[in-house]
This record gives structure tokens, C-alpha cells and sequence, in this order.
């Protein structure tokens, strides 16, 4: 049975009418970040076998939403989502995920740093933490992350039985999986009330079904070569052309610069090859229409004064009017940035939230294991080779509440949510946040992502 639009739409129409959030009404909700034991992987130093929330709200709420973050993805993703849900409704708390290997980020030379260092940074990024040094990540796949997960979950269970758990991109996949999950012999949807999937959910990228020997020596998924177990010890993390542990503290640091001075110049050197302001060095790493991986990008604005062509590679990852910068028109003056106040994303916004003293928006040392589990999990084990150690076997029982909202301009649908469905016994309600990019569901300026979250968890909440 899935629950029908019509029902959330009376929802939304005869609840009473709540006001936009103001930015103050934002930056006052409380929030706090809590590190507390997670699952204990062998080999794994001690301190780093942690289950990691950053809190938004009472610390006694009615009901919490745990949200995990996507690929690549840190917390701070969620930190303008998240202060929207409590500011619309106070009774309920938003726990944002990191993922473990968030503790080996050291963010403090990037937020005490001022702009000459910041600079430095920007061009040269922070030390890295070599293969060798960090043998542990090998480990760091599916059940490792589901079963962090799983303590926070618990000890929101402490707090309140209405729990509630989702996330954005491959953190809707997690979701979804966590919820199929057997947790020694007890299915994780026992654990919540309902899921949240925000532009994710389970089997999203990940390609074709892995064999045995696939998962050892190697694979690949629509992303990209995926490293087998064999391979882990050489590549432990994500460094590739698009992302790595050191582009991650440049991008960093290039979002501090244009938060503290998004008019003046970005360093010669930096993220760009010509000559720009802070601001449009940082925008035209993740606009839609600039980004290099298409899915990975949010619509704030436009270039000004650049020469701009036509980004074929892009183009045919699925890009839409995909473009690269040659350089200035005008080579007296860098290239600039226009906001679009039409647009779902506010890029001064967005630069202010992307690195704070509670986390950030990436996870700079992303554990390849857990892209490999999820290519080998898809959306169920029974009856696949990794059947026992990856026990996805609750999926076609599954009767929670989902909740499924897509990108218009994202990498699902509302058809896909129903297909996904249609394997599960899930009540399935469905939206598209119209002309939204992937990352702009999490981030975009408007509420509307907050206010169908709300209006779908309020019948749900007991």
C-alpha cells in the first residue's frame, strides 16, 4: 500500500500557514556535534571507531531525523536543511551523519587561517595522509558505516521512539539499505518509523551485479574503476582527477576565501587557470554549469566576463549545457560571479555553510570499500555471493513509510522511487523540487524540501 499524494497534499493545505524561516531563525537553532563509540573494526585505532552526529535542535525533541550525507559527502551538507526542518518545526531534531573517516580532516588551519594563508592553502592544500598510513580504510565499507550508523540511531531511540532516518544521494541508497539491513537476526526497520530519500535510493550508480571475482580484483561503476579488495591497501580513498583528500582542503579553503572576500582576487595558481574573483573560483567548481561531474553540482548564477565553449566530456556524462572557462574576455579584469536570485542555490550562502567549526561539506578521505560493498549490495544480497557478508536481506518485506524526493535536474525520479517500490512493501510518497540540481536539494534557499519532510513525518509521529 503507499500512501497518496492526496493525502499530503490536505496535509499541506489545512495545516496551519508557516512563515519562511528567517535567516536569523536559522543561524539561532542550537546545534552541537557529538562523537561517541562506534562499531569496533579490528585494526582500527580506538579513536577512530566512532559514530559521528552533528545535532540541530532540542535535545529532547518529539522526533529525530538522522540524515546521512552522499558520496563524498560530509555533514555540513545538511547544515542548511537541517536548521530548516527545526526552525519549522521545534519539536523535531536533525542528527547530520559524518562518516568515520571525517575524524581524520583537520579543518583548524582552514578556520583560523586569514586570508594570505589562505591562500597558500588554496594553492597547495594541506599535508595528506598517505595509503600506507592508513591501512584501517579497507575496512571501512558497508557494514562498518550502517553499524556506526546504527548506534546514533540507538541512542535517538533513548530519546524519542519517533525516529526517522534518510539522506541525500548515496546517503538515500544507505538509507534504504539500512533499513533491509540484518543486524544479528533483527531488520534495521525495526529501528525507525520511517526513510527520507533525497534524491537517492537503493541500486542508485551502482551498475552492473559483482561477481566474486569482480569484487577482489577490481570493477568499475558508472562513476568509474572501482579497486577490489586486493587493491584497497594501494588505494584505500578516493583520489582521482575529480576529487582527492588534497583538492578537498583546497576547495575548503577557496570557499573560506570567497565567504571572508568573495570580491577579490582568488590566488594565482589556485583552482582555476585564469584569472577570477574568490567567489567564481569557488562557484565554477560546482555550478551546474561549470562542474566537471555533472551530478555533483548546485545552480547559483553565471560567470561574468569569461570566455566560455562548450564542455564535451561533460556533455557526455549527462551534463546540461555543460561549459568550461578559456579565460577572461576582458584580460584587465578576472572573471567574475553573478548570482542568480532566481536560482535554488544562494552561492554567499552556500560558501558561508561549507566549512564551519561542526563539520563540512566533503569527506576528504572517502573509503573506497564502501563504494565497492555498495556496487556488490545493489539493493539485496540474497542469493548473490555476498550474501553473508553483506546481509541486505530485508528489502522485499520492507513496509515503512518512504518518502522519495528528486532533483527535477538530479540523478533520480519519481518514477525511479516507484520502481524501487514496487520490490518493497514500502507506503511510498513521492515530489521533484522543480529546477533543482543534485546538490541544490540539500542546500537551496527556499523550504520546500523542509516543509514536504515536515508535512510527510507529522501523521507518522506517535
Amino acid at each position: 500500500m503507499r500512501r497518496p499524494h492526496a493525502l499530503l497534499l490536505a496535509l499541506l493545505l489545512t495545516a496551519p500557514a508557516l512563515a519562511a524561516p528567517t535567516e536569523a531563525q536559522l543561524n539561532a537553532v542550537p546545534a552541537t556535534r557529538v562523537v561517541m563509540g562506534g562499531a569496533v573494526v579490528p585494526g582500527t585505532p580506538a579513536n577512530l571507531n566512532a559514530s559521528i552526529t552533528v545535532r540541530y535542535g532540542s535535545a529532547k525533541p518529539r522526533a529525530v531525523l538522522l540524515l546521512m550525507p552522499g558520496f563524498l559527502g560530509g555533514a555540513g551538507s545538511f547544515d542548511r536543511l537541517a536548521r530548516q526542518i527545526v526552525a519549522l518545526n521545534p519539536n523535531v531534531a536533525v542528527w547530520a551523519v559524518d562518516r568515520r573517516s571525517n575524524l581524520l580532516e583537520d579543518h583548524a588551519p582552514i578556520l583560523k587561517a586569514g586570508p594570505a594563508a589562505l591562500a597558500g592553502l588554496v594553492k597547495d592544500g594541506l599535508p595528506v595522509r598517505t595509503p600506507d598510513s592508513v591501512p584501517y580504510l579497507k575496512d571501512w565499507g558497508l557494514d562498518t558505516t550502517l553499524k556506526d550508523w546504527r548506534v546514533a540511531v540507538q541512542a535517538a531511540r533513548a530519546l524519542t521512539p519517533n525516529v526517522f532516518l534518510g539522506g541525500h544521494s548515496m546517503g538515500g541508497t544507505l538509507s534504504g539499505l539500512y533499513a533491509a539491513y540484518d543486524f544479528a537476526g533483527m531488520p534495521g526497520a525495526r529501528d525507525v518509523r520511517g526513510l527520507v530519500m533525497l534524491d537517492g535510493l537503493p541500486g542508485l550508480m551502482s551498475g552492473q551485479p559483482l561477481t566474486a571475482d569482480a569484487y577482489r580484483k577490481g570493477a568499475s561503476n558508472p562513476i568509474g574503476p572501482l579497486p577490489g579488495l586486493d587493491g584497497l591497501a594501494r588505494a584505500p580513498y578516493v583520489d582521482a582527477v575529480f576529487f582527492s583528500p588534497r583538492l578537498a582542503s583546497r576547495g575548503a579553503a577557496q570557499a573560506r576565501l570567497a565567504q571572508l572576500d568573495p570580491s577579490g582576487r582568488a590566488p594565482a595558481g589556485g583552482l582555476v587557470p585564469f584569472p577570477a574573483t574568490n567567489m567564481a573560483a569557488a562557484m565554477t567548481q560546482l555550478d551546474q554549469r561549470y562542474a566537471l561531474i555533472p551530478f555533483m553540482a548546485i545552480k547559483t548564477g553565471q560567470a561574468t566576463n569569461a570566455t566560455e565553449a562548450t564542455n564535451l566530456p561533460t556533455l557526455a556524462l549527462g551534463g546540461r549545457d555543460s561549459r568550461w572557462i578559456a579565460g577572461a574576455k576582458d584580460p584587465r579584469q578576472p572573471v567574475g560571479w553573478q548570482a542568480d536570485p532566481a536560482a535554488p542555490t544562494d552561492a554567499a550562502d552556500f560558501v558561508r555553510r561549507y566549512i564551519t567549526p561542526l563539520s563540512d561539506y566533503a569527506e576528504w578521505y572517502f573509503p573506497q570499500r564502501l563504494t565497492l560493498d555498495l556496487a556488490a549490495a545493489r539493493t539485496g544480497t540474497r542469493g548473490t555471493p555476498f550474501e553473508k557478508t553483506l546481509p541486505v536481506w530485508h528489502m522485499n518485506t520492507l513496509k515503512l513509510p518512504v518518502l522519495g524526493i528528486a532533483a527535477e535536474q538530479g540523478v533520480t525520479t519519481e518514477a525511479q522511487y516507484r520502481t524501487f517500490a514496487a520490490g518493497t512493501q514500502a507506503q511510498l510518497t513521492t515530489f521533484t523540487l522543480k529546477g533543482a540540481a543534485h546538490l541544490d536539494i540539500v542546500s537551496a534557499r527556499g523550504d520546500q524540501v523542509a516543509r514536504w519532510i515536515g508535512a510527510w513525518m507529522r501523521p507518522l509521529v506517535k
